[in-house]
């Protein structure tokens, strides 16, 4: 097997200083448009690992809140080691775009009286998913992000 060359799995994640909002990668499309990856990083590596039932929540409620804050969304994604999101978005926009963005899609995650999505038909694993993580996660990130955007 080849090494891959991820370059999420290139990052020191012993020192980086969680929550951040991190560019992580560009790409140019054959036709000249842009798609840039973003880590959203809410909880320090291998200390703080989110649960699931938070972890989803979070996905269902930023898929739409970021939407609304951030032009040109393609995808909001979970990191399998759970302490964060990426998201991808068509075009570039400056780390502090995100970051603001972010901000206002979490107090909307914290003023939320439901997550969306969490039936049988919608999703396929609606039974794990807690709004309360989702909110407590969403207040911590919160007092970490507000000092850096």
């Amino acid at each position: 097997m080849t090494k891959m060359q991820v370059e999420s799995f290139m990052l020191d994640h012993t020192k980086v200083d969680a929550p951040f909002v991190r560019q992580s990668e560009i790409f140019e499309t054959p036709s000249g448009d842009y798609i840039t990856k973003y880590d959203l990083r809410f909880t320090q590596p291998n200390e703080d690992i989110m649960p699931t039932g938070a972890v989803h929540a979070l996905e269902h409620l930023l898929a739409g809140f970021i939407r609304e804050e951030l032009a040109d969304v393609i995808d909001l994604s979970p990191m399998g080691c759970r302490t964060g999101f990426y998201l991808i978005r068509l075009g570039k926009a400056p780390i502090e775009d995100v970051g603001k963005a972010l901000i206002k899609a979490l107090e909307k995650v914290i003023s939320a009286d439901y997550v969306p999505a969490t039936t049988a038909k919608e999703c396929g694993n609606y039974r794990d998913s807690s709004l309360f993580g989702a909110q407590e996660y969403a207040k911590q990130v919160l007092d970490g992000l507000r000092t850096k955007y």
